[in-house]
């Protein structure tokens, strides 16, 4: 299979969409979490029973299609392989949680993957829906259509003093956690990220890497997300996210401006470097090759190099990870051989665009 058209199968539509201040925000997500009245929890569910969770679902909701969406597609934990559930991971359709720890857990995707409805995961079900950009709004709004199409089918666990009741008590209340991804090279290169997350965490938000907790920040890239589900709105949840990732937003060209003003060379030169590490390098590890897309991302970003897609960043950080390396070259690769493979990978995707400019 050639590059061009494994990243055809591989890429998520939503990656090829570009939202509102997508030079730094690269996707927002919403999750709900949601029980069934009269259901133990699925930490506690004996095998027939989990089972029986996901036919409730699925059988309810393959009656009709799903708002904006239309057709989700169930796909059974048990019968996937472990390749296929941490392809799933990389590309954000499910989370680690899913794919390792649940022996019964399901996934209802929908074709462009915007939206992802989990099933016995920590909850009954978890309602996610990813956009590309800072859309936290508009992904609030996808995600309430679902949950109200839902519960149309089935009644949820709700509690006038607690709200809807979670697995995890962190969760109750809304249920929701937002969060959205972004790119923020200048403040890490100007050594302000050490100083905004302590700030982040007071405000009752968290800070963590590109696969959420216990994650790295590969590339640059940063999750922020909600801390408190109980005594806030939905809408206030995400309006308070919003406003604080627009203050980064704001903070991140005040860095790559005052970078270009100070060392516009030195700048220059350190995105040359790594673009020509990523067009030449015949083996390349995870870390390299993430800051060194994270370098060619700002590059682009500043007009330095106007030949290569500006998804990139979004594409290759994923594409490069160890799951999606494996699917391209169609079975098991050792450490070593996945490097290789991902500086073939990048070579190859990067001389796309190149020879189409």
């Amino acid at each position: 299979m050639s590059v061009e058209d494994f990243l055809k199968q591989a890429m998520s539509s939503w990656m090829n969409e570009e939202g509102p201040d997508s030079d730094i925000v690269l996707s927002s997500r919403v999750r709900l979490a949601r029980n069934f009245r009269d259901y133990k929890f699925p930490t506690l569910l004996a095998h027939d029973e989990a089972q029986q969770i996901i036919k409730l679902v699925n059988s309810r909701l393959e009656k009709e299609d799903a708002p904006e969406v239309g057709n989700l597609e169930l796909l059974n934990m048990n019968t996937l392989q472990p390749l296929e559930k941490r392809v799933l991971v990389e590309k954000h359709a499910i989370s680690p949680h899913l794919a390792e720890d649940s022996l019964y857990g399901a996934c209802l995707l929908s074709k462009d993957e915007k939206v992802s409805i989990m099933i016995n995961e920590e909850d009954h079900i978890r309602i996610q829906c990813l956009l590309p950009g800072l859309q936290l709004p508009e992904a609030l709004q996808m995600a309430n259509r679902m949950d109200d199409w839902i519960e149309k089918q089935v009644d949820y666990a709700f509690d006038e003093d607690f709200g809807y009741l979670t697995s995890c008590p962190t969760n109750a209340g809304t249920g929701l956690r937002a969060s959205v991804m972004m790119h923020l090279p200048g403040l890490v290169l100007t050594h302000q990220m050490n100083r905004i997350i302590p700030a982040i965490n007071q405000l009752g938000l968290v800070v963590r890497g590109i696969y959420g907790e216990g994650s790295e920040a590969l590339g640059n890239i940063f999750q922020f997300s909600n801390q408190i589900t109980l005594g806030k709105s939905e809408e206030d949840i995400a309006e308070d996210l919003t406003s604080v990732v627009q203050q980064i937003i704001a903070q991140e060209r005040s860095a790559r401006e005052a970078l270009v003003k100070t060392s516009n060379i030195q700048l220059e030169d350190r995105v040359y470097r790594s673009f020509g590490i990523l067009t030449n390098a015949r083996t390349i590890e995870t870390k390299e090759a993430a800051k060194c897309l994270s370098d060619l991302r700002l590059g682009i970003d500043l007009g330095y190099i106007n030949n290569v897609s500006k998804n990139i960043l979004s594409e290759l950080i994923i594409f490069t990870q160890p799951g999606f390396l494996q699917q391209y070259a169609g079975g098991a690769l050792r450490p070593y051989e996945r490097d290789i493979r991902r500086a073939t990978l990048i070579r190859e995707r990067l001389n796309l665009d190149i020879n189409e400019k």
